[in-house]
């Protein structure tokens, strides 16, 4: 808004300022203090552009040139965690966050990474002492014709499942489809052995480093994990097409904790105490057994080499595929890994905005930068996407906007590993999370494909609705993503955030902050290999760059309304009745069982009752204003945007869950069998599926404990929003 200046040469002629006047000195300083009063009155009634224009004119800056530009800075060469490839990027990344007026600073930490020395893998048609020859698999992701990468892409380190145990192992091949739980459990009634086999499975339904595990379970000596074709190829493979070609490879981690393995609940920081090599082998967490990623092409001639039985059709392969058979052999597979694990240092990359009336609440966005190879779609895309939040956010200082809470840029280190550098982070700075974080806003794949998806904490879910209904669909500006979303084929509109599937985890799960995850496209098929390129990305992923630019505007908007709306916007009443069908959920798996969900369901319907009150309270207490014109009491608001804040910590209990301590949320955490997948209840849960299998009283008993204990946290989620003692 213009403020009119008054003209003033009109007055000039007057008297009053003839210097030759009687008075004349008192004459100007009259006239001198009107003129000031009249300027300060214009000045005081021309108020500043509001919140929600500034917030407006944040998703007019989009830029998907600066989007692509970031990204192929970023994706120049691989850049995995602990490499000078990725301190680079990490210098990159700060650069262009202290540009866009964000001063940064690197947090770092030692940490132990694993990387490959030795790998090989040899297929015999048939056990020893045959004297038939070996076939030796090249093990080679191959680069493919024209690419403008060739020499960065040698340098790419070989595919290798990050914290395999080192060794070798052989025996005859079994197939076990997708390695899960009930994959062996078919395995055993079809009367298939797998005691010292080297198990066969694919990529495509749990977290890897379950699938060898499970391998171990079962007497394994080793696993071998394949992307099938009929998963990841589809009808054309890149460079002709977006699938993953015949060689290529999906590499990872097979770590099942979080954070620095040497360091389990506790930060790295300097000189801090750490496990022994023997202590983390000897811990769980990492895999007992040798395993190797192979691609497609590997993984079809080890299947044409098994006999027996015919597997399953569901465990088939696709058009072309050789008939899938279960074994054991003839096929004989002789593998060997040789791994290094060292300590190396880390480093996540950290900026903020502070917040100009409340400098001491943190809204905190997330992405990490380390990649197995160029990072194109994985990280990369969101670091692209987090950068340009950045210097839109710069552009609206320049502007005159200043946010009410502070606003912290991260961007984390060592994600691949096992959600190393966001994970130090956290229980480093734990306490302070715990009393100032308002929200966490995470973004890993920004654009891999069209379609938009999101996972909340349950009091956010309104908030990302807002958000897509004010950001154009990038694949139809005709309509807003919201409008895609809702008619996308999703069964359930929103996830969960229970899964340890990337940084999120800390935040939600470890503390009990509530959180975001988004994304455009879902899974995409050259996932962690040689392939995820800027080309990959330019061709398929996100030829205008639209999708990446139309993340950064969701993930901004929400940001902003969490930084700037004078009332925190969130909905523990959906949370209330969310809750209530999951209990109904786990209620029907355990019909006829000496267990009584009465607790949690009455704990809940407290919970409902506290939700519509304090929302009753913020109604109340937006009116005032209109009702006695005068500002809010600024203390009240506070005290009831806290409450609000706060609650989803008292979903958190300091023992966490059953044998999985460093997990303390009860209401949402990873499935037992599978780190990706997301549990509401998981005590419980896991407790049902233990009863299930010993079904003994003690076994029931203690499904009980389980549902009384989540009734307890969720009765202190009550009385959170109260805010009021007992």
């Amino acid at each position: 808004m213009e403020t009119r200046m008054m003209d003033t040469s009109s007055l000039e002629k007057t008297p009053l300022l003839d210097r030759t006047a009687t008075g004349a000195p008192s004459a100007r300083l009259l006239i001198a203090g009107v003129l000031l009063f009249i300027l300060l009155l214009l000045g005081l009634t021309a108020s500043p552009p509001s919140k929600a224009t500034y917030h407006s004119l944040f998703l007019s800056l989009g830029d998907n040139a600066t989007a692509a530009r970031h990204l192929f800075a970023l994706t120049r060469s691989p850049h995995v965690a602990g490499t000078p490839a990725n301190a680079d990027a990490a210098s990159y990344v700060r650069s262009a966050l202290s540009a866009a007026s964000c001063p940064a600073h690197v947090a770092s930490y030692d940490v132990l990474l694993s990387y490959p020395v030795l790998r090989s893998l040899a297929l015999s048609p048939s056990p020893p002492p045959s004297s038939a020859p070996a076939t030796a698999f090249h093990l080679v992701q191959e680069i493919y014709p024209g690419v403008p990468y060739a020499d960065a892409a040698a340098e790419a380190l070989p595919a290798f499942h990050a914290y395999a145990r080192s060794g070798s192992a052989a025996g005859p091949a079994v197939y076990a489809n997708y390695g899960r739980v009930e994959d062996f459990a078919n395995l055993r009634a079809m009367g298939v052995n797998v005691t010292g086999a080297v198990v066969l499975a694919r990529y495509g339904k749990i977290y890897r480093g379950e699938i060898v595990r499970n391998a171990a379970a079962v007497g394994a000596a080793a696993a071998v994990v394949y992307t099938d074709s009929k998963d990841y190829s589809g009808d054309r493979w890149f460079p002709d097409g977006p699938g993953m070609p015949p060689s290529g490879v999906q590499a990872g981690s097979t770590y099942r904790g979080i954070g620095d393995p040497t360091t389990p609940g506790w930060p790295s920081s300097a000189g801090c105490e750490r496990l022994s090599a023997a202590e983390v082998a000897t811990s769980g967490m990492t895999p007992g057994i040798p395993s190797l990623p192979v691609s497609a092409r590997d993984g079809e001639a080890i299947q044409r080499s098994i006999g027996g039985q015919a597997a399953p059709h569901d465990w088939q392969g696709g058009e072309g595929a050789p008939v899938y058979r279960l074994g054991p052999g003839p096929g004989f597979l002789n593998l060997t890994y040789i791994g290094n694990e060292t300590l190396a240092t880390i480093e996540n990359v950290c900026a903020m905005i502070e917040g100009e009336d409340e400098p001491d609440r943190y809204v905190i966005l997330g992405n990490h930068r380390d990649a197995w190879t160029f990072g194109a779609v994985d990280p990369n895309s969101g670091t692209a996407a987090l950068l340009e939040i950045a210097q839109r956010l710069g552009k609206l200082r320049k502007r005159g906007w200043r946010p009410r809470r502070t606003i912290v840029f991260c961007n984390w280190d060592a994600e691949e590993y096992g959600l190393i550098g966001s994970t130090e982070w956290v229980e480093e700075n734990k306490e302070m999370l715990a009393s100032r974080a308002i929200a966490y806003l995470n973004v890993d794949c920004a654009a891999g494909g069209p379609g938009f998806h999101a996972s909340t904490t349950p009091q956010l879910d309104e908030i990302i609705k807002q958000a897509t209904k004010k950001v154009q669909d990038p694949d139809n500006f005709s309509q807003m993503v919201y409008d895609s979303w809702v008619n996308s084929n999703d069964s359930k509109l929103i996830g969960r955030l229970g899964g340890r599937g990337t940084d999120f985890a800390a935040f939600v799960q470890h503390v009990g902050v509530p959180s975001i995850d988004m994304f455009f496209g879902g899974g995409y098929p050259v996932y962690h290999s040689l392939y995820d390129d800027f080309v990959w990305m330019q061709k398929f992923g996100d030829p205008l760059f639209h999708r990446q630019v139309a993340v950064a505007s969701i993930w901004g908007l929400v940001a902003l309304r969490l930084a700037d709306d004078e009332f925190l916007p969130f909905n523990y009443i959906s949370y209330a009745l969310e809750l209530q069908g999951s209990t109904k959920t786990l209620e029907d798996r355990a019909l006829g069982m000496p267990v009584t969900f009465t607790p949690l369901y009455r704990s809940i319907e407290e919970l409902e009752k506290a939700a519509t009150n304090i929302d009753k309270e913020k109604k109340a207490l937006e009116l005032e204003v209109g009702l006695v014109g005068r500002r809010k009491d600024l203390l009240k608001v506070r005290e009831l945007n806290d409450r609000l804040m706060m609650a989803e910590r008292a979903f958190t209990d300091r023992e966490g869950l059953f044998h999985r301590e460093w997990y303390k949320h009860l209401i949402y955490g990873p499935s037992l069998h599978d780190d990706y997948g997301s549990n509401s209840f998981p005590g419980i849960d896991d407790a049902i599926e233990k009863a299930k299998s010993l079904n003994t009283s003690d076994s029931w008993r203690f499904v009980q404990h389980e549902v009384w204990r989540a009734a307890r946290v969720v009765t202190q989620a009550s009385l959170v929003l109260h805010g009021k003692f007992t």
